[in-house]
């Protein structure tokens, strides 16, 4: 008896030992996905490094609203550009299609809604999300008639148009900061008594059409008529920079970029990578730069003109002249030179929203390392789901076509509220880089 179970002692060590192939030694889980990270279509490499972040020039209007100190920011990436037109529509139409695409699964069962292998139409419906939308068909059309399009007496000469109103997009964030908040009411999950991490997962739903009316409610005894008649849907403004989205909306922008690529990447059995958001105020100033860190504007000149006397951006040059610097108003995504990291127009044609509420003395308290100021900050407020009214105003940065040139310098800040969607905010979007710094991970 004593040789048999020795014997099955000595096959069981053999047998675990050819299972997991390690020898007995400690070895990490084995044939685990070699990872290159990826940079996402239209976006660089900004690396890890530390900076001076503030003023480099004299504080005009004495608002002193920032001071010089030093911070480190981990390697990101961050769009080329500003988010165009173009891109933002992408956005616009799949928020559309995926709301037909709902309704004609509740309510269609010709085409969209499939059997079961017993002939049975499945409950709720399978939506087929991939099926093309035929516009055309008369059945859809009859549908979607008083679901999509505006009402009869809402149109203008009897034009088939889709109500905009109805273009909502709910989506879903996981609330690190609540779960990681310590004491009575904010400790971790395990020291709560919760067992449902649910709790931290917040939902919102916000209207994604761009606020077309600021180009006319932004300017008093301003003609500007025709930018609202056509500048977010013409194709001759398709590479200009979105504008008249507020914070919300850009926020929602950069949850459905992430899931629109990490859907992709689930696909194809790639791992995921880390979200598209709003840069922080640090990582913007940071990208800004472009290493230059001594520097007053991003082109790394103190001044607004080059050597043969050519604006370097577009901004208000002079009183009243929005001409000189070969703007008017926004510019083509890509005009003017890029600063020494290739990113485009981080100083004027439109400012930008960053992920950060804006407080005065945001310096005073930040954190040096990845310096971040936002809503969870303020514990007890928090837990109202309210927005105390200084938490309400967010950080905007570069200046835009509209401002003087005070405004383009890379250390200076300003603000605007958070639903407000403005003819000269625009935005662009960053992710945070998948280890230290690029190199790191190469075998």
């Amino acid at each position: 008896m004593k040789k048999l179970l020795l014997y099955i002692g000595i096959l069981s060590t053999v047998l675990a030992g050819c299972q997991y192939g390690d020898g007995g030694q400690l070895t990490g889980v084995q044939d685990r996905q070699i990872w290159y990270q990826p940079t996402p279509f239209g976006m660089l490499s900004i690396p890890m490094g530390s900076f001076i972040m503030g003023p480099n020039d004299q504080d005009v209007p004495y608002a002193h609203t920032s001071k010089a100190k030093t911070v480190s920011v981990q390697a990101f990436y961050m769009d080329q550009t500003e988010i165009s037109n173009n891109e933002y529509r992408q956005f616009v139409y799949w928020v559309k299609d995926s709301i037909v695409h709902r309704i004609l699964g509740e309510e269609y069962d010709e085409h969209l809604i499939p059997e079961n292998i017993y002939g049975e139409e499945i409950d709720p419906p399978n939506i087929a999300w991939y099926e093309p939308i035929d516009w055309w068909d008369p059945e859809i059309r009859e549908i979607l008639e008083d679901e999509i399009y505006l009402p009869d007496h809402e149109r203008f000469y009897r034009r088939r148009e889709v109500d905009t109103r109805k273009l909502n997009f709910e989506y879903y964030w996981i609330d690190i900061k609540d779960a990681a908040r310590k004491g009575a009411q904010g400790a971790p999950l395990r020291q709560r008594g919760l067992t449902d991490r649910s709790v931290f997962i917040e939902r919102n739903v916000v209207n994604v059409y761009p606020d077309t009316l600021c180009w006319v409610h932004d300017f008093t005894y301003s003609f500007n008529e025709p930018m609202t008649n056509m500048y977010f849907w013409h194709p001759a403004y398709d590479q200009y920079p979105v504008v008249g989205v507020d914070w919300e909306q850009s926020r929602a922008f950069g949850i459905w970029r992430t899931q629109l690529y990490n859907s992709y990447l689930h696909q194809n059995q790639s791992s995921f990578v880390q979200d598209f958001r709003m840069p922080t105020e640090s990582e913007w100033e940071y990208a800004s730069r472009g290493g230059l860190h001594i520097a007053a504007y991003p082109w790394g000149s103190p001044y607004t003109r080059n050597s043969r006397g050519c604006f370097l951006a577009n901004f208000k040059p002079l009183r009243g002249n929005y001409v000189d610097d070969g703007g008017f108003h926004t510019v083509h995504v890509f005009s003017y030179s890029p600063n020494e990291w290739g990113l485009y127009n981080m100083a004027g044609n439109v400012a930008e929203w960053t992920s950060n509420a804006y407080d005065e003395s945001a310096y005073d308290f930040g954190h040096d390392l990845n310096m971040d100021y936002g809503l969870n900050w303020w514990e007890d407020w928090h837990a109202s789901n309210d927005d105390p009214p200084v938490l309400k105003r967010k950080a905007i940065r570069g200046g835009s076509w509209k401002d003087i040139g005070y405004y383009m310098q890379c250390g200076v800040r300003t603000f605007e509220y958070k639903d407000s969607a403005k003819a000269y905010i625009g935005f662009r979007n960053v992710m945070s880089y998948l280890g230290r710094a690029e190199g790191d991970t190469d075998i």
